[in-house]
């Protein structure tokens, strides 16, 4: 399984929003401090405002923000709003499938299984979970701090 940049930049805005929650950021420059584009990072902030992770105020004064508390934020929903699909394998997708094996491939309900134990693992994680744990707050801080 290999996570897109735009479930990449999902997490790490998130990260950010927690830690910083005091005040809002813009899209610039939380783009500057991650050495991200700020085009893709705009259509992230888009699809987390979607999914009600996250809320946008425009103008002056604007930025982005926390729309709830880290703790009721879930990894596993963050990622299933910010993945277009999870076809591991071209079989997952009947469109456009074109494997002379799949009508007999065994293969299929294995990675199946897999990609379910992957999201279930995250269901049991939230942002909470990621800043907040003892020590780390500080540190990822620390880190975002070096990067203003």
């Amino acid at each position: 399984m290999h996570l897109t940049l735009h479930s990449d930049f999902s997490l790490r805005l998130l990260m950010l929003l927690a830690v910083e929650a005091d005040r809002k950021h813009t899209v610039e420059e939380v783009a500057s401090r991650y050495d991200i584009s700020r085009n893709h990072l705009n259509k992230v902030v888009q699809t987390l405002v979607q999914a009600n992770f996250i809320r946008s105020v425009r103008g002056r004064g604007g930025g982005v923000s926390l729309a709830r508390p880290p703790e009721e934020i879930n990894l596993g929903a963050v990622i299933r709003a910010s993945e277009d699909n999870f076809n591991l394998v071209e079989c997952f997708d009947k469109k456009t499938n074109t494997c002379i094996l799949a009508p007999v491939c065994g293969l299929k309900g294995p990675l199946e299984e897999a990609m379910a134990a992957f999201l279930k693992v995250l269901d049991g994680y939230t942002l909470h979970d990621l800043v907040m744990q003892p020590g780390a707050y500080r540190k990822i801080r620390r880190v975002l701090a070096a990067h203003k």
